[in-house]
């Protein structure tokens, strides 16, 4: 894809006349990063793109900057070509082509890149840049060192796969970097030598200042020649969005070093505030539609990618930015940020939960996900696969559900009005951090509709019924009378690896009675959107088939069912389906079938739903006794456990017995 840098000046040729000749065309300036974006910020792509094509009024959603059309590349009368005015991006589905607003005219239109991005800057009311010398100067600079950057990074190569790179190879090997890894992210070693980087520069004509100005060498007053600023270090190269070096991590493989891990400084080229580490690679997956991801240090991206996770980056050497932040949306509407289960983790979610607030925006948010505690994203892949990364990556919670945890660690009830009202109070003042509206309003909603949950008192145990002639209602109590906080269990001991449920291979018969309704009418699932995509799930196999199920609907509200079936298949759901549909006719659960009428299937989704929610509300408050039991084995915490074990029997061997249910499908049976 065109972009801003060393692309936009020099030649560009462009045909014209009827003889075909080539004249170059002589860019008289450079366009500035900012520049361009501002015209792709300001001006919609399927503006730009529909002045060539015919949008297709049935697929395409405009409200939502969604187009679809035939592509305009290639003949075919389906529509595969994809306008996406949030992303910026078009892509077509049937013969590959992707681009933004440049690529598209110069492309379509056979327009060199200056003349698109004057076409685009008067589309979009952008003045055209005055003339810059200076800043020419500095883009010019700029070049030379990419070239400087260009000949370190060949230099480090080199030196991994010669013999001095043994112990570096040795290292990478013992980390599970393989050989295709070595190659895709350019890494090298810096050998231990105070001048080698240094002499191979100046052998290809690069001065000493270039030298220093790329961070490459080490000028001290004390030291009159300057040295190598990396000597014996595994060297990961950093590039920009365009793919170009521009810096260095460096790993010591030393133990004597003052630094295990060691940056470039601060450059022309390198500001770590704005850059990501795997940026460009990870843009380019997110406009494929995989996730971006955020985790911590080079390996962690590394192995990520390597699993198939290409949307992984790490910021360098400082913590989550503003920058990073709104380079981060410019990929994704939500990345997710992966952090340690253990309490350094939970303090760096919250630090970036304070980043991110002010700066929500409609559509615009995080999701965060919890690792197992003492692992890393580099640990957990090379012990148990990419499935366990997968899993955790899936579970990433919204932020307002980790502010929610947050602030009700512990998940124990404030027992007293003042320490209710300070509670309520930090989540008002997390909610008021918000710059935009519309968002602050909806936070405020959903932490008063939690907080009104959470402190609505729960029925009493059978054991709290003998015990206080049943005057405690609404509370627990421990021996001898007095009372105890209620235990709410919270996402963080929810999402441990102590108390989750272990995953399931398939679909529970409820869960599949849930999904079977759904894929047979789907209608049903437009009016209750939000509260599917929060269903909590016990298999991955069924989380997966409801989320596709979801993006399905959302794209298309008025899908059929047989379209929606073909679709899921054609996704690699079918099996799954086949079997869901197996084990309901098994035991004779004929609600959700496709014949059925929708107001009787539209009831047994209800009671299904019901069943669901009370079961996950059970096993949830089930998880929290047994952890009392271990630390308070009584004769009252035993019988606490004991009649949550009692409810979950009830629930799970309840039938729905509904007046009438049936009765317009031709059925004679209630029982579900």
């Amino acid at each position: 894809m065109t972009n801003a840098g060393a692309d936009l000046c020099g030649p560009h040729r462009q045909k014209v006349g009827d003889n075909g000749a080539a004249r170059v065309y002589l860019c008289p300036m450079r366009f500035s990063d900012g520049f361009l974006d501002e015209i792709r910020q300001r001006l919609p792509i399927s503006q730009v793109v529909g002045e060539h094509v015919i949008w297709d009024k049935r697929k395409s959603q405009p409200q939502r900057g969604d187009m679809w059309a035939c592509c305009p590349f290639h003949g075919e009368k389906t529509p595969s070509f994809h306008a996406d005015d949030r992303k910026g991006i078009y892509h077509c589905f049937g013969c590959g082509v992707t681009g933004d607003h440049f690529r598209f005219l110069t492309e379509k239109a056979g327009m060199s890149f200056p003349e698109a991005v004057e076409k685009l800057a008067g589309m979009a009311g952008v003045p055209m840049p005055a003339r810059d010398e200076r800043e020419e100067q500095r883009q010019e600079a700029r070049r030379s060192l990419h070239d400087v950057m260009e000949l370190a990074t060949q230099y480090f190569e080199a030196g991994l796969s010669h013999n001095i790179g043994a112990r570096a190879r040795g290292y990478l090997h013992e980390r599970g970097v393989s050989a295709a890894a070595q190659t895709r992210f350019r890494i090298g070693y810096a050998p231990d030598s105070a001048n080698g980087l240094k002499e191979h520069l100046a052998a290809n004509g690069v001065t000493a200042q270039e030298m220093v100005d790329a961070g490459l060498v080490v000028v001290r007053e004390e030291q009159p020649l300057p040295y190598d600023r990396f000597r014996n270090r595994v060297m990961f190269p950093i590039t920009d969005f365009r793919g170009k070096v521009i810096a260095f991590g460096g790993r010591a493989l030393s133990a004597d070093v003052p630094a295990k891990y060691l940056n470039s400084p601060e450059t022309e080229l390198f500001h770590k505030r704005m850059t990501l580490y795997n940026g460009q690679s990870a843009r380019e997956a997110a406009r494929a539609g995989k996730p971006v991801i955020v985790v911590e240090g080079y390996l962690d991206v590394i192995s990520a990618v390597m699993a198939g996770f290409e949307g992984t980056v790490a910021p360098l050497g400082t913590a989550l930015t503003e920058e990073h932040l709104q380079l981060l949306w410019r990929m994704s509407e939500m990345p997710i940020l992966c952090f340690d289960g253990d309490g350094a983790g939970q303090r760096a979610a919250a630090r970036a939960a304070e980043l991110v607030l002010p700066q929500l925006a409609p559509g615009r948010s995080i999701r965060i996900a919890t690792l197992p505690e003492g692992q890393d994203p580099d640990d957990l892949i090379k012990a148990e696969g990419r499935a366990a990364f997968a899993d955790v990556i899936e579970r990433a919670r919204s932020l307002s559900d980790v502010i929610w945890s947050l602030e009700t660690e512990g998940g124990i009830v404030p027992e007293t009005p003042e320490a209710r009202a300070a509670l309520e109070a930090r989540l008002r003042a997390r909610a008021n951090a918000i710059g935009d509206a519309s968002v602050k309003r909806h936070y405020m909603q959903a932490f008063d509709e939690k907080l009104a949950a959470f402190f609505a008192p729960i029925r009493p145990s059978r054991f709290e019924g003998r015990r206080d002639g049943g005057r405690g209602q609404g509370r627990n109590f421990a021996a001898g009378g007095r009372a105890s906080p209620r235990v709410v269990v919270s996402d963080t001991l929810r999402n441990s690896r102590l108390v989750k449920p272990g995953k399931a291979a398939e679909a529970t018969p409820r869960e599949a009675a849930i999904l079977m309704t759904l894929v047979n009418h789907p209608q049903l699932a437009e009016s209750r959107l939000e509260s599917l995509a929060s269903l909590d799930l016990a298999s991955p196999a069924a989380r997966a088939l409801l989320g596709a199920l979801l993006d399905l609907v959302t794209r298309d509200h008025d899908i059929a069912a047989e379209a929606l079936r073909a679709a899921l298949g054609a996704r690699g759901f079918g099996a799954a389906i086949e079997r869901m549909h197996d084990v309901l006719a098994r035991q004779g659960v004929w609600q959700s079938s496709a014949e059925i009428a929708d107001p009787d299937a539209e009831i047994g989704l209800r009671h299904a739903l019901a069943l669901h929610y009370k079961s996950v509300e059970l096993n949830k408050a089930l998880k929290a006794a047994e952890l009392a039991l271990g630390d308070d084995p009584s004769e009252e915490t035993f019988e606490r456990l004991r009649d949550i074990q009692n409810q979950i029997t009830t629930v799970d061997g309840t039938e729905a017995l509904i007046e009438g249910f049936g009765s317009l499908s031709g059925r004679a049976t209630r029982s579900f």
